[in-house]
């Protein structure tokens, strides 16, 4: 049986706690999400250290191109989210990194054959595009979220399963970027568990993850929160597992 007041707690604070940049230190000891068994940062980082030119592609708040120091001389980044770009800015500009406000995908700002890499991690990004801005021989680097995130959520929550994301899978992109001329180096994709420990860290990534269940709110799916909300008190956990996948593609 649910313990309402506890539930009636945790979910309040989730729901009433700021949201800013792509952070979930909030969060953070409360779901636990096990990583690919790639490491998309020290795959970017290796390359780095071998180009002058850099786009990072949906940069959200800078919190990833950031931690890649040293920069190569020319680095920018794009990010189309309005509440992140001041962020991205604050964070990236101090480094030499001029930010772009801007769609992933759609036109970029950017003139033909300008970067030695792209790279872009849980963005969009415009396969055609990609490869206009690339100058010749050189990568593009991305990980993306797949197509059934997290699916688990909408299949508890919701009465009818519908994700418009669906059709985004490793197959899919690699097909996209292949009919506009890339080839495709290196392709990987996994589902990952992610557990969360307490109903209100589920609510937090609902709120930031607006995608996911894009009509969530507390009044709406209040008492299927509560049956996971029960769940957890029984087990310790709710699993739901995220897709994953990567690509090295280069223009040829």
């Amino acid at each position: 049986m649910i313990n309402k007041g506890e539930f009636d707690r945790l979910v309040d604070e989730a729901w009433n706690h700021d949201f800013s940049g792509w952070g979930f230190s909030y969060i953070a000891q409360r779901m636990l999400e096990t990583q690919p068994s790639w490491d998309y940062r020290q795959i970017v980082l290796q390359r780095i250290a071998q180009v002058s030119s850099l786009l990072d592609l949906d940069t959200g708040g800078g919190e990833l191109l950031s931690s890649l120091m040293p920069l190569p001389p020319i680095t920018c980044a794009t990010e189309g989210y309005a509440p992140n770009i001041p962020i991205a800015k604050a964070r990236l500009e101090p480094l030499g990194v001029q930010v772009f406000a801007t769609q992933a995908k759609t036109q970029l700002p950017f003139r033909d054959n300008t970067f030695d890499m792209v790279i872009n991690r849980h963005g969009g990004f415009l396969a055609s595009e990609i490869h206009r801005i690339l100058k010749p021989q050189s990568c593009f680097i991305t990980q993306q979220v797949g197509g059934k995130n997290c699916i688990r959520l909408n299949e508890f929550l919701q009465d009818e399963v519908y994700f418009e994301f669906a059709y985004w899978t490793l197959e899919y992109a690699v097909q996209e970027l292949q009919a506009d001329g890339f080839d495709i180096i290196d392709q990987r994709e996994e589902l990952q568990p992610t557990e969360f420990l307490d109903i209100g860290a589920l609510v937090y990534h609902l709120k930031a993850i607006s995608w996911q269940v894009n009509d969530f709110s507390i009044d709406k799916y209040y008492s299927k929160l509560a049956r996971i909300h029960n769940i957890i008190q029984e087990t310790g956990k709710f699993v739901v597992y995220n897709h994953r996948f990567f690509i090295e593609a280069q223009k040829s």
